[in-house]
């Protein structure tokens, strides 16, 4: 599952499951283009994977959920790399709260920051893709866009809304050669679970069926076989990856 010479975009991947995604990728010779909104954080995982690939890395400080600001961000990705081959959206927040009691800006700004930016991104590179005949883009939803969760219902439509962009970005562009998928995590080892207390862990873990909570690692892996030759006939589908909790 090499992915020599590619060149990858990868939002939100300073921390978490986009760093892991970033990190796995380059190891497997990936030119690494990361978008997030923390250069601190953005130089540590430059200067990381530099450490361990000999592919380019760049960090570009970009609110995904601005659309022109995108378009830019991607424009200097084909300047630096000469093409996009994959597409990593993986930027995403939590303002939770019961509805009853849920502020019209929580309401906006998850959309606008987990799933608009869906929309930015993916236009952004469909032309180059086109041209080139070629492409993957892989969209991290979570299994709350499955399920729904209580407090959680700006989240899981934002989730729930990066599924059907998925399936319907596949239909349009599977004669393009272009290839768009989903990942489903469950709850996965991140700064977002790490908040939660022991009581409530213990109730998630009652509902996992291999009794733990994954890891960002897991993910990168099956990112990173969607974004391989091995994974040539299949567009279109959600892999939910959750230790078997909404089978």
């Amino acid at each position: 599952m090499t992915l020599k010479d590619q060149n990858v975009i990868v939002t939100g991947g300073t921390a978490g499951i986009g760093k892991a995604i970033a990190l796995h990728f380059a190891k497997q010779g990936a030119n690494v283009a990361i978008f997030g909104t923390n250069p601190e954080r953005g130089e540590l995982v430059v200067n990381e994977i530099k450490e361990q690939s000999s592919g380019k890395v760049t960090f570009t400080a970009v609110d995904v959920s601005k659309t022109e600001k995108v378009k830019v961000a991607v424009d200097q990705v084909l300047v630096d790399f000469g093409s996009i081959d994959i597409l990593i959206n993986n930027a995403g927040i939590v303002r939770d709260g019961l509805l009853l009691r849920m502020s019209e800006d929580d309401w906006d700004r998850v959309l606008e920051v987990n799933l608009k930016s869906v929309y930015n991104t993916c236009k952004a590179v469909i032309r180059p893709m086109m041209k080139a005949k070629k492409g993957k883009i892989i969209n991290i939803s979570s299994v709350i866009g499955l399920t729904g969760n209580a407090g959680q219902v700006n989240y899981a439509a934002s989730k729930s809304g990066i599924i059907g962009v998925t399936k319907s970005l596949a239909k349009e562009l599977a004669g393009r050669n272009i290839y768009v998928n989903c990942i489903a995590p469950g709850f996965i080892e991140t700064s977002m679970t790490s908040e939660l207390n022991e009581v409530v862990k213990d109730e998630i873990l009652r509902n996992i069926p291999l009794k733990r909570i994954g890891r960002p690692e897991e993910i990168a892996n099956a990112a990173l076989f969607l974004a391989s030759e091995g994974a040539n006939y299949i567009t279109g589908q959600v892999l939910p990856i959750d230790g078997g909790m909404t089978m």
